[in-house]
């Protein structure tokens, strides 16, 4: 029997062996770690404001490896997964000695493999680190790196690896890219039948790809859904009936929405994994389908652009650059929603803006549409033809270009571009030239971001808001002045709002405008409701002519059309603000009945109003007011001439209820005796009368 202190000897020995083995097993697992920077590499994602995918990138090797979390995937299927492959996946870690032995027991009795003892883990390790050849020394490698992982990972981030990497066939790789491919869906629902299929695909991916190998696909599925341990996940009858669904036969594309912004996007930040826009996944695919479809319809040579937006927050929620992308007759690798092209007269109703805001005109107010000659520039309208005096609504609405012009002399061609710039709209102007009279019917260079932008403050009640570009944080209002005061842009709007659709094409509760550049090189259609602005851009990129396009007959029912089939939810113009009237001719004051100007291209003095007048009751008047219904007393009827609108009525020195922009009103007496009626105009001019009421 050996002494004690022997005994101590030789076991303090063991621990010391034991514990130098240790320390040697951590330095050698520090010093040679597994490559988990090669997890890292996934494809770039551009995603919608809600997360969903919009377009990705293959990585530099061309696989489809979208990252994927657990939240991505339905729980079923990762339940069905841990059945199949790896029951104790959740108690070991990283090898699984009991499979181990079952399987080097299966091979003694059967002389072949009859299960492996590969754990989840085990196959991570391979995916992420793969070798060429499998031998046994790549095997021990497996189960160096699997327990090292362990060390590193947890069980939920190994999970989520094995999801990125496995592999599904061709370049696919990954439960996200092979749902996507083979089903068409994230695999966030998925059938029973489906995750089986997720399931099986990874340990033969080439031989049983389905839209090569369907039979074997099918196969596989099948065997997944009999294992025992799946069948307690699935349910009782749930494989018998998943059995039965056919496999997908083709490979679907990936999606590839927003070209244009999703390769800005690449560019703006290459390295990012994951890119989010303002872009919403239903408008983008609705407005690219009706692209496509119109595109059917062109010349091969034409294209289209369409810019939506949210007035409110500035963010674009949906952009087709262009009428396809990889369309090389068509230029489609050009965007055009970013190029300068003539507006025709998609700015009309800034102009009106500005006059109304002025004064100088109301809806009403009667404009001549007749040959013109501003010192030397002779404006045509589109068909050639004049329409004589008609109502600055209706000039307006048929975009005549004479009586646009007349405005835009009066107001100032440069005062408009102030306007524009507040919005932080900046048309571009021929190389050292001012703003002249031609901008009103399109002579400066404007995008169709720039036009929705424009357009945006319409929409927001005259609120300016910059547009982002879809990728950065860019969008929000604009602070400082407004771009018209509330009165006027509510008028331009109920102008616009009552423009009759084009032919085929139902009322949608929008304001619009149309606009054709000179030469039919262009043709826009800019419309809104209460909250979104969507813009149509139509013509060549090179800047040919396109003969017989124009707004009205091309742009406008792509712009009806794709608003119907947007999908957002419909929202009513504004209210009128207060104060804000539609006047009939006749109830006009005298300065705005007919605007005109002198020989001189001044406002004519004609225009001036004469200072109000009472009419009715006249001075000194005995008013006699019958009693009405319940023995009230009925009002009385107040009316005047002259002056200038709205109008301060005062009993007494007392202000009656409201402003009114009308020449009548009435007032409702507190009793018998005198009375003192006072009117005072918009310019501060006053009349008087002292009356008797019995």
């Amino acid at each position: 029997m050996k002494p004690w202190h022997t005994i101590s000897v030789s076991l303090f020995s063991v621990l010391v062996l034991m514990a130098g083995l240790a320390a040697g097993l951590d330095a050698a697992d520090r010093a040679y770690p597994p490559p988990l920077e090669t997890a890292a590499l996934v494809s770039s994602e551009v995603v919608d404001s809600d997360g969903q995918l919009l377009r990705a990138f293959a990585t530099r090797e061309g696989r489809w490896r979208l990252k994927t979390s657990l939240d991505d995937v339905d729980p079923r299927l990762l339940d069905m997964l841990v059945a199949y492959e790896d029951q104790r996946f959740f108690q070991h870690s990283g090898v699984d000695l009991l499979a181990i032995g079952r399987a080097a027991v299966q091979l003694v009795g059967h002389g072949r493999v009859v299960s492996g003892a590969s754990t989840l883990s085990m196959q991570v390790a391979r995916l992420i680190e793969p070798r060429p050849a499998r031998s046994l020394s790549a095997k021990v490698l497996q189960l160096i790196r699997a327990i090292q992982i362990e060390r590193r990972m947890s069980k939920q981030q190994i999970l989520e690896l094995y999801l990125t990497h496995a592999p599904y066939g061709g370049n696919l790789e990954g439960v996200r890219a092979a749902s996507l491919a083979y089903f068409g869906k994230e695999p966030r629902r998925l059938t029973v039948a489906e995750a089986a299929l997720l399931v099986a695909l990874p340990q033969s991916p080439e031989a049983r790809r389905p839209d090569r190998h369907a039979g074997a696909a099918e196969t596989a599925r099948d065997r997944v859904l009999s294992r025992p341990a799946v069948a307690a996940v699935t349910g009782h009858g749930e494989a018998e009936r998943a059995a039965g669904e056919p496999v997908p036969r083709r490979r679907q594309q990936l999606p590839a929405h927003a070209a244009h912004v999703a390769e800005a996007a690449i560019r703006i930040q290459p390295g990012a994994p994951v890119h989010r826009t303002t872009l919403k996944m239903t408008v983008q695919r609705a407005l690219e389908q009706v692209a496509r479809e119109v595109a059917e319809t062109l010349d091969p040579k034409v294209s289209l652009a369409m810019v939506m937006a949210d007035a409110s927050t500035g963010d674009i929620v949906a952009e087709v650059g262009s009428a396809g992308y990889f369309d090389a007759s068509r230029s489609g690798w050009i965007d055009m929603t970013r190029v300068n092209r003539s507006p025709g007269s998609t700015l009309k109703p800034f102009i009106y803006g500005l006059a109304l805001e002025q004064g100088l005109v109301a809806q009403e107010t009667i404009i001549e549409d007749r040959p013109a000659n501003f010192f030397g520039y002779r404006p045509k309208n589109f068909d050639m033809s004049y329409q004589g005096d008609v109502s600055v609504r209706e000039a307006l609405q048929l975009s005549l270009n004479v009586p646009a012009v007349r405005l835009l002399d009066a107001v100032g061609p440069s005062r408009l571009m102030v306007r524009l710039r507040r919005a932080e709209v900046h048309p571009v102007l021929p190389t050292h030239e001012a703003p002249g009279l031609a901008i009103g019917l399109g002579g400066v260079g404007m995008s169709l971001k720039d036009l929705v932008q424009a357009y945006a403050a319409l929409a927001n009640r005259g609120q300016p808001v910059r547009l982002g570009n879809g990728i950065e944080e860019q969008s929000g209002a604009i602070g400082g002045e407004p771009l018209f005061e509330p009165s006027a842009v509510w008028n331009v709007v109920d102008i616009l709002s009552d423009v009759l659709p084009p032919q085929g094409s139902r009322r949608l509760g929008i304001a619009y405008k149309t606009g054709t550049s000179y030469g039919y090189r262009d043709a826009w259609s800019i419309g809104f409701d209460g909250q979104h602005v969507l813009g149509v851009w139509v013509g060549r990129p090179d800047n040919g002519a396109v003969p017989g396009i124009s707004g009205y007959q091309t742009a406008a029912p792509i712009l009806f059309d794709a608003f119907a089939r947007s999908g957002v939810v419909p929202v009513a113009l504004p209210n009128p603000p207060a104060g804000a009237l539609r006047l009939s001719q006749s109830d006009l004051p005298m300065s705005q009945r007919r605007f005109s100007t002198s020989e001189n291209g001044l406002i004519s003095a004609s225009r001036r109003e004469p200072a109000p007048q009472i009419v009715y009751p006249p001075e000194g008047a005995r008013v006699d007011l019958s009693m009405g219904e319940k023995g009230k007393l009925m009002p009385l009827v107040l009316k005047l001439q002259g002056g200038r609108a709205p109008f301060r009525w005062l009993a007494n020195g007392q202000p009656l209820e409201a402003v009114s922009r009308r020449r009548s009103s009435e007032w409702l007496p507190d009793g018998a005796g005198h009375a003192t009626l006072t009117v005072i105009d918009a310019d501060g001019h006053a009349a008087s009368v002292r009356i008797f009421v019995e």
